[in-house]
C-alpha cells in the first residue's frame, strides 16, 4: 500500500476503482504483473523504433541476435533458433526468407548431416546485430534512470526470481 507522499501511477488508479466496485476483490496481481504489462507496452514503441532505424522488425532482430549471441561460428540449426525465439517454424521461414534477401544470414547444409541446413550470420548480419544492439541498449538504459543502481539491482533480482518460478512452472505444466 502506498503512503501519501508517493506518485501514484496508471495501475494505482486501477485498483482504486476496483477497491470502490469490488471491495472484496484481492488486486495485489495487479502490482506486480499490471505493472509489468504496463511497462512493456510503454517501451515497446521505442525498442521498436530502435530496431526500424536498422532497417529490422523485433522478429528480424531477435533472429540475428540470437545468431550473435550464439558465438562462433554464429550458426545455428533452424531448430534450435525456432526454439530459442519460441515460435512456430512458419514464422522462423519467412524471418528468414525477409533476412536472406537482406544478405544478413546464409543458409547452407548441414556438413555433418546433409539432410539437415544451417543458418549462419553474414559480416552485414554481425555488424548490423551489433549496431542494433548496443543502440537498444542505450535506449532502454533510459528508462531505467529513475531507479538508483541499488533499486536496479533489487528490482533485477525479484524480477528474476518471479520469472524462475514461472518458467519452471511452466516446465512442469506447459500450457
Amino acid at each position: 500500500m502506498q503512503n501519501g507522499n508517493e506518485a501514484r501511477d496508471h495501475v494505482d488508479r486501477l485498483q482504486a476503482q476496483w477497491a470502490r466496485e469490488l471491495p472484496d476483490l484481492d488486486t495485489e496481481p495487479m502490482t506486480i504483473l499490471g505493472r509489468a504489462y504496463r511497462l512493456s507496452n510503454l517501451v515497446r514503441p521505442s525498442i521498436e523504433e530502435t530496431f526500424a532505424a536498422f532497417g529490422l522488425d523485433r522478429g528480424e532482430f531477435d533472429v540475428i541476435s540470437t545468431l550473435r549471441r550464439s558465438g562462433p561460428p554464429y550458426r545455428l540449426t533452424p531448430t534450435d533458433l525456432y526454439t530459442f525465439l519460441m515460435i512456430s517454424s512458419g514464422g522462423l521461414t519467412h524471418r528468414l526468407d525477409r533476412l536472406q534477401k537482406a544478405g544478413l544470414i546464409v543458409r547452407e547444409r548441414s556438413a555433418s548431416d546433409g539432410r539437415s541446413s544451417v543458418v549462419g550470420l553474414t559480416e552485414k548480419g554481425m555488424a548490423l546485430a551489433e549496431a542494433a544492439i548496443r543502440a537498444d541498449m542505450t535506449s532502454e538504459a533510459r528508462y531505467l534512470e529513475g531507479l538508483s543502481k541499488e533499486d536496479r539491482a533489487t528490482l533485477a533480482e525479484l524480477l528474476r526470481k518471479l520469472l524462475v518460478s514461472l518458467e519452471r512452472a511452466d516446465a512442469v505444466d506447459p500450457a
